[in-house]
């Protein structure tokens, strides 16, 4: 039944209306990033347009400039910290660093992991199933102590030696990610057709030929939509990284610092917040033909 144009007009508007509540508070985390001191701390009125927008946020956050020049001089600054504590720009890097080694090693794993579950019939698979959704209901917080001492035992933490520490935070996002992107990636392949496999292997095909060449590119949406979400939940993970980690630091433990006892520079870690979605933003338009594709994977049947 074809829906009457005025339903279709309070479809739109309501959908819009939602679409707005939930992008709101990232207008205004973006529009308090340029604002000056004045604007943000108005005890008067919330203060919306009426202002001269400024990029010393931006500049002593991303770029690294110098706050004594910039923010002290304009006005900006609450005393927090000397010249070089609000650079964020190795924050930005080692918070990449880390999110895309951890999200390419959970996806190497993943992609292996669910193809064989999804096609492979075995004793215990539907108990091993289970045991993997189990580990996401587990708070990491849990394992804490235990973790920072095995990884002190083990030289992962980057007191000893910062690339371990990249190496040892990158394993850990990747553990914390395998589930949700094993059992992602699982539906996917499950909606891919099994005679696709076996008229392929009838053909002549090598199992690891047809997983390969036929299975696999069918199946990039769904690998793209695992990648952005386990990029995401490692881009955004802040409590074991806080632990697990001292000279490495990622967006979300950089911006805790920008709050202290002495006042909160709003400012810089509005500045700091917006910049860090941008990453987020960048890597989805770059897999967003097969995101599209994988998000709509379920309309194959057999």
């Amino acid at each position: 039944m074809e829906i009457s144009r005025p339903w279709r007009v309070a479809r739109d508007f309501l959908a819009v209306f939602v679409t707005g509540i939930f992008m709101f508070p990232m207008f205004w985390w973006a529009l308090t990033s340029v604002k000056p001191m004045y604007a943000i701390f108005d005890k008067d009125k919330i203060v919306w347009f009426d202002f001269t927008p400024t990029i010393v946020n931006y500049a002593v956050t991303i770029l690294g400039l110098s706050r004594s020049q910039l923010a002290i001089e304009q006005g900006f600054g609450m005393g927090v910290t000397g010249d070089g504590g609000y650079d964020s720009r190795q924050t930005i890097l080692d918070s990449a660093i880390v999110s895309v080694g951890s999200t390419a090693l959970t996806m190497a794993v993943a992609v292996f992991a669910a193809y064989a579950l999804s096609r492979m019939a075995f004793k215990g698979r539907l108990s091993y199933l289970n045991w993997v959704l189990g580990q996401r209901f587990m708070p990491p917080i849990a394992i804490l102590i235990p973790l920072v001492t095995i990884y002190k035992a083990a030289g992962l933490r980057d007191t000893d030696n910062v690339y371990m520490g990249y190496v040892g935070l990158s394993l850990i996002y990747a553990l914390m990610n395998l589930p949700i992107a094993l059992l992602l990636m699982k539906s996917f392949f499950d909606d891919i057709p099994k005679d696709v496999d076996e008229a392929a292997m009838i053909d002549g095909a090598t199992r690891w030929q047809t997983f390969r060449k036929i299975v696999l590119p069918m199946a990039k949406g769904g690998v793209a939509a695992s990648a952005v979400l386990c990029f995401i939940f490692a881009w955004t993970e802040f409590l074991l990284s806080l632990f697990l980690t001292t000279e490495i630091r990622t967006v979300p433990v950089k911006i805790q610092t920008f709050v202290t006892s002495t006042g909160s520079e709003w400012g810089f870690i509005s500045a700091l917040g917006t910049a860090a979605i941008v990453p987020s933003f960048i890597f989805i338009l770059l897999v967003q033909r097969h995101l599209v594709r994988g998000l709509t994977l379920g309309s194959l049947k057999e």
